[in-house]
Parts: C-alpha cells; sequence; structure tokens
C-alpha cells in the first residue's frame, strides 16, 4: 500500500507539500498537479480516521443542488469531487428539486452528521441561510441571499448578451428562461434585453417547459425571428418543439445558454454560449478546502465568463 513518502517521493515534492495538498492549504498549482497524478497513479488513500479525529469532523463535503439530473449541475459536481477526492474527501450528493425545506433539512444533515463543508446551489432568492451552527459553506452558480459565504458564480448578464447577440440579426427575438425568482434567470434575460430580445417568458429550467413555450411561440400568427433559451435544457425543449413543427434554424435562429446534451435537430447552426461548469466545481472545491484548513480570510466572490461557440466545438 502506498504511503505519503512514496507519493512525495513521485511527485518531487516533500511530505509536508503532500500533507498541505491534502489538507487544502495553499500550495503552487504546479505542485497540486503534481501531488493529485501521483497520488492517482500510486492509488494513495489518506489515513482518514485519523484526519476525523484530529480535525473533529468528517471526510465529508455535501454538494446540494435543485437539480441533479441537469448536466450542467453534473459537470459541477465532477469538478467538486476531483479535487475533493484528491484531497482525501468523499462527496454527498443531495437533490432538492428547487424545495426549501429540503434545503434546510439537508444542512441541518450536514450539520448533524459533522460534515466538513457544504457547497450549496440555492433553489432561489428565498433559500434559506445556514446557521452558525452549519459546518464551512460556498455558494456556487448562485448567491446565498443573506448569507456571508464565499461565492463561485457565472457572469450570467454576459451569458444572456451573447446568447441574444449571436442571432440578434434574425429577429424580433423571445427568450426563454427560467423562474424570474431565481437570479440567474432575470440576469440572463437582463443580458439578453440589452442585446436585442424584444420579449422574454420566465419558464422553469427544464426541458418541457422549453417545450412548451416554444411550441406557443412557434404557433403565433407572427411567430419570432429568433429564440433564446435560458440553459441547455431548456435549449432541448425549444429544439424538440422546432422539430414537432418540421422546423430548422433556417426558419428560427435558436441560440443556447450552456452545452446541449441532446438534441432533436442537426446541432451545428446553434450558436451556444459555453459555460466553464466543471471549472467552477474545481474553484468551489478548493475554496472549500481552504476554509476546511482554518482560512480565516475575507470572503471570496469568484466570476467564472462564458465563451460564445458553435454547438459542436
Amino acid at each position: 500500500m502506498a504511503t505519503i513518502i512514496d507519493v512525495a517521493k513521485l511527485a518531487g515534492v516533500s511530505t509536508a507539500t503532500v500533507s498541505r495538498v491534502f489538507n487544502g492549504q495553499v500550495v503552487s498549482e504546479e505542485r497540486v498537479s503534481a501531488v493529485r497524478k501521483a497520488a492517482q497513479e500510486l492509488q494513495y488513500v489518506p489515513n482518514r480516521t485519523a484526519r476525523s479525529l484530529r480535525r473533529r469532523h468528517s471526510e465529508m463535503i455535501a454538494l446540494i443542488f435543485p437539480d441533479v439530473s441537469n448536466p450542467y449541475f453534473t459537470e459541477i459536481a465532477r469538478g467538486v469531487e476531483d479535487v475533493a477526492r484528491a484531497a482525501g474527501y468523499s462527496v454527498v450528493l443531495c437533490n432538492t428539486d428547487g424545495d426549501h425545506a429540503r434545503e434546510a433539512e439537508y444542512l441541518r444533515v450536514a450539520a448533524g452528521a459533522n460534515m466538513a463543508g457544504v457547497i450549496l446551489a440555492a433553489a432561489d432568492d428565498d433559500s434559506p441561510a445556514p446557521t452558525g451552527s452549519a459546518p464551512a459553506v460556498v455558494a456556487i452558480d448562485r448567491p446565498l441571499r443573506g448569507a456571508n459565504v464565499d461565492e463561485i458564480l457565472m457572469d450570467n448578464y454576459e451569458a444572456g448578451f451573447l446568447a441574444a447577440d449571436a442571432i440578434a440579426d434574425r429577429g424580433p427575438l423571445a427568450m426563454l428562461t427560467g423562474s424570474e425568482a431565481v437570479v440567474t434567470a432575470r440576469d440572463r434575460a437582463g443580458g439578453a434585453m440589452d442585446a436585442g430580445a424584444v420579449e422574454v417568458i420566465h419558464a422553469d429550467f427544464g426541458v418541457e417547459g422549453g417545450r412548451r413555450h416554444a411550441l406557443e411561440l412557434l404557433d403565433r400568427a407572427e411567430r419570432p425571428g429568433g429564440i433564446i433559451a435560458g440553459n441547455n435544457l431548456l435549449g432541448v425543449g425549444v429544439l424538440q418543439a422546432m422539430g414537432a413543427r418540421g422546423l430548422s434554424t433556417g426558419d428560427v435562429a435558436v441560440s443556447v445558454i450552456g452545452a446541449l446534451p441532446f438534441t432533436t435537430l442537426d446541432p451545428r447552426a446553434v450558436p451556444i454560449v459555453h459555460l466553464p461548469s466543471r471549472r467552477m466545481g474545481e474553484l468551489a472545491a478548493e475554496r472549500m478546502l481552504r476554509r476546511i484548513a482554518g482560512d480565516a480570510g475575507g470572503l471570496e466572490r469568484v466570476v467564472l465568463r462564458g465563451e460564445l461557440r458553435s454547438a459542436i466545438d
């Protein structure tokens, strides 16, 4: 069985550096990468029992999402797990379905189980803030109103602007986005409106909502020249509606915020605003590990930017 000495030797660093990486302390990215690679190659697993006794918390991090079936959140979870696992932590994935009571219950469970930390994507603006007894919390994807926590977010206004601007010449444009109670949906709608969208429809961030509202738009006597989908699942729903009406993107332009997990049409003509969701997860986990290790510095707010691509890039 590999030891910390073996990992240090293979990575070309000291055992103290290996220990700092696994404890979530500040280490250069180059050394973190070397240690993680060595640990994976040697199948090294830190002694969790001893570490839990020293730290008085478990080697578990709760990851609380509103919709774990959405591939966007799956990618975030993958980024969190990659970083957490390399540091010797396991991740417990919790699905709230956007329900405040379930969010609050998961926070209570995390505190009661003495988990090391929580990474939370809030359901909406009214999501409950963690209490003083809760473990370390990092808000991801959307801010947690009323809570003094670190935040790893997307620039959703810019994402909306890019998605609308990509098909602005096909106007008039309509945008389908999530609930108005979710700041992500509002910010994306604001960006789209500033780039030329003339109508915003708030639905939910699901396939069925996209399909239903897109059919309504397509069945109008004067249908829009383009439809902006506020997230990946809405995009799938829009393209399903297009297929159901026998239309192509040559008839009605479509742009999507977030990578399409699957479609019913050839996606090559669909502009996509790619969101670095996996990187978001990695950054949230790295920040969480620093808090677990005792970093008491000022709160951090990181905002990542999307990138306009075609659907097959």
